[in-house]
């Protein structure tokens, strides 16, 4: 980060990978130091937006390193405006895309909103939720249809008058289609401009996001600009590289750790982590003093997961993951670990093993889970399975045993 950033709090500079204006004089439009120090002064909170389209229904934890952030502004006084995106989520973000996306139904989408908003601590004490739902200014949860829905087609026409297919097409994911020769439809177009409007309806004095969203929150700024509004600041995160230490994050790459995991995966999965990644996890994901660690690789990556589960599930219930997860890796001790029940209820016998661990959902399908075992990634109480076409005549031969896939996933089998 340019030199500038350190005039802000440690709390807002940790991980921050871009932030602009960057302004280096005296004006607290271009100087979000200075904006901090006028809240600090005259007790008026900064508003920071975060938009969130739910178009999946499952959070993890590349997902989280941004909630964080909205967190550590509501901890010291600010109103987070928590923005889902129920009208903008069935347009689509064309963000990283290489195709148009599947539209989705308003249906769809309240599902996932629920479904994200829970996961976030809805309902929840402060102390263990990833967002403040209880403490009285600091959140507003806001559906962009609220204003979005309400636009007509003069409105519209006014907002696509406010920028260029040339801008459009400056946005790397357009361009890159353009070129291809890959359809863009029209509509896709609307989404940049919508998401930045959001910024106009609420008045976002800060919006935060990855550093793949620069363009839309850019826009924001631009809109705010002409409804002659004070323009706000765009603060963005990095992307958090996934287990397999090469890609992002994503679900559909199977390389991630969901904030609904038991403690015993989060941590197994964890402490795997490829040792170049374990100080960008601290980093992004604890706040734990990086000065203040262990010095060998193994021990600083077993803090980083502890510290990491401790977030989600709380000190006690990492701490028992992860004495569970040395039982479980030691092969020693295995019934007394304390591991993740799966019911077999939903299988028929007589099973075959690569049925089996489709069945109760541990690989993704029979083809996946053949080739886990034939890769031999697959050991029932600590002895590989090899042969998918095992056959388990009844549930008697399985209950109470402990499935293990790859390093990370244990299930201990019950009716």
């Amino acid at each position: 980060m340019p030199e500038q950033i350190n005039l802000l709090p440690a709390w807002v500079e940790r991980g921050v990978a871009d932030l602009f204006p960057l302004g280096k004089g005296e004006e607290s439009d271009k100087n979000l130091a200075l904006r901090l120090q006028d809240y600090s002064q005259n007790k008026k909170p900064l508003r920071i937006k975060l938009g969130i389209d739910p178009t999946g229904s499952e959070i993890h934890l590349g997902h989280s390193i941004i909630f964080r952030k909205l967190r550590a502004f509501q901890d010291a006084g600010h109103t987070a405006v928590l923005i889902i995106g129920d009208f903008t989520a069935r347009i689509g973000d064309p963000t990283g895309k290489s195709k148009t996306r599947i539209q989705l139904s308003a249906e769809e989408v309240e599902q996932n909103a629920t479904t994200y908003l829970e996961q976030l601590g809805l309902g929840k004490p402060s102390k263990k939720s990833l967002l403040d739902f209880q403490t009285p200014g600091r959140l507003e949860v806001r559906r962009n249809s609220e204003w979005l829905s309400n636009l007509n087609l003069l409105q519209v026409i006014d907002l696509l008058s406010t920028c260029t297919v040339g801008q459009m097409l400056a946005k790397e994911d357009f361009g890159n289609r353009s070129k291809s020769g890959v359809p863009i439809s029209l509509h896709e177009f609307l989404y940049p401009l919508l998401q930045g409007y959001d910024s106009v309806a609420v008045e976002s004095d800060v919006e935060l996001g990855g550093t793949d969203q620069k363009f839309n929150v850019a826009m924001g700024r631009d809109l705010q600009r002409v409804f002659g509004q004070k323009q706000q600041f765009g603060l963005l995160l990095p992307i958090l590289v996934g287990l397999d230490g090469v890609q992002k994050m994503s679900k559909s790459l199977g390389n991630t750790v969901a904030l609904s995991e038991d403690p015993l995966s989060m941590y197994s999965k964890l402490e795997k982590i490829p040792d170049d990644l374990v100080d960008t996890y601290l980093t992004l994901l604890t706040g734990l003093d990086l000065d203040n660690l262990p010095t060998k690789p193994r021990e600083k990556q077993k803090e980083m997961a502890l510290a990491i589960t401790a977030n989600f599930h709380g000190r006690e219930a990492a701490q028992a993951a992860q004495i569970d997860a040395e039982k479980l890796l030691s092969g020693s001790e295995i019934e007394m670990a304390d591991v993740p029940e799966v019911s077999l209820s939903g299988v028929n016998f007589p099973a075959k093993a690569f049925y089996l661990l489709s069945a109760i959902g541990l690989c993704a399908s029979s083809s996946e889970a053949r080739r886990q075992i034939q890769g031999g990634g697959v050991r029932l109480d600590g002895q590989k399975l090899l042969d998918p076409n095992l056959v388990f005549n009844t549930s008697d031969m399985l209950l109470g045993k402990v499935i293990q896939l790859g390093k990370k996933n244990f299930r201990r089998i019950v009716n």
